[in-house]
């Protein structure tokens, strides 16, 4: 692994006192970012450097279920760290069990992304907070409502004033959030092992072969699926139906163009986020597999590189191989992305 030091001052802030004493200093030092070989660094915005406590605080909002308006659900309801912090749903499920709107993404490298939600919609990771908090279909909730909340907590008013110098508002809600979710950073699968420390008995055969035709002109998979993460972040209609119910970034951009058109996933740790596509609507990653064999729905905005593929029963099962060696056991398992 390389280390960098994100964050470039070290915050002290007095507590305030209480009953007549002192409170201890509590200091707050940057948070030492472990970068997987063969990662760049994220990036970081100016005014939410990473350091400790405002990790530290953004994990504890994260498990919060005061977070959601009846105090029934968390982040982390849709957002499971053993599913690599999605929820294995269809489509996620909001307070009273009101039916979401899309299959929740995996929040894995989530720093890396230059924009959010499966249609684009939000530019920032701190804008994209406020969303489910205030969607009756999930949170139902204020991000008001949750500051009054973080204000009745003391460690979260102290943490506030360390990690930011002022008390909970909307502004420490979401820069605390997309702090933590910033260290949600995945990239040690046994393909990392073959492919950046040339560990060549990290992955089977099959694999082997499934990585050599994933990158082949036979399938085009890694056009779209490029990159250290497996993905160029682009938009792409993939021919999943002749006529969407979600028209996609149809819906942000008002383009015919980007009809049926979603954000392109990444693949690490793919076998533990089915089902798959934006709404959940293919259950196995075979399945995916020979959704792409068979060249997809005739929609007239589906990307030229949708064709069938022709591959063998053997190739099909190399792909799925292949997928599976992009699983980052230690990622689910960190301790430090849990409650």
């Amino acid at each position: 692994m390389s280390y960098t030091y994100l964050g470039s001052i070290i915050l002290l802030i007095i507590g305030v006192a209480g009953c007549g004493k002192d409170v201890p200093l509590e200091v707050d030092e940057p948070y030492l970012l472990q970068i997987p070989e063969g990662f760049p660094s994220p990036p970081m915005p100016a005014e939410n450097q990473l350091t400790q406590k405002r990790v530290e605080l953004g994990r504890m909002l994260f498990f919060d279920k005061a977070l959601s308006a009846d105090s029934t659900l968390a982040c982390a309801s849709c957002h499971l760290p053993a599913l690599a912090f999605t929820d294995g749903r269809k489509v996620s499920q909001g307070i009273q069990q009101a039916p979401g709107f899309r299959n929740a993404p995996t929040l894995g490298n989530i720093a890396y992304h230059p924009y959010f939600f499966r249609d684009g919609g939000v530019p920032t990771l701190e804008q994209q907070v406020l969303a489910p908090i205030e969607d009756p279909a999930e949170m139902g909730f204020s991000v008001w409502g949750v500051v009054d909340r973080m204000m009745g907590n003391p460690r979260y008013v102290a943490l506030s004033q360390v990690a930011y110098g002022r008390q909970p508002d909307a502004f420490v809600l979401t820069r605390a959030l997309a702090a933590f979710e910033r260290t949600l950073i995945t990239g040690n699968a046994p393909f990392d092992h073959f492919f950046f420390k040339k560990d060549t008995a990290a992955i089977s055969p099959s694999a082997l072969r499934g990585f050599q035709l994933f990158t082949s002109p036979k399938t085009s998979c890694s056009v779209c699926h490029a990159g250290f993460d497996f993905t160029d972040y682009s938009f792409r209609n993939i021919g999943l139906y002749e006529a969407y119910p979600d028209t996609g970034r149809k819906r942000i951009t008002g383009m015919d163009s980007d009809y049926g058109k979603f954000k392109v996933p990444s693949l690490r740790n793919v076998q533990l986020t089915a089902p798959y596509m934006h709404d959940g609507s293919i259950a196995t990653l075979r399945e995916v597999i020979l959704h792409y064999n068979a060249g997809g729905a005739n929609n007239p905005y589906k990307d030229p590189l949708i064709r069938p593929l022709h591959l063998t029963a053997t190739e099909v099962e190399d792909l799925e191989h292949f997928l599976h060696a992009l699983t980052d056991l230690t990622f689910i398992e960190n301790s430090s992305l849990h409650p």
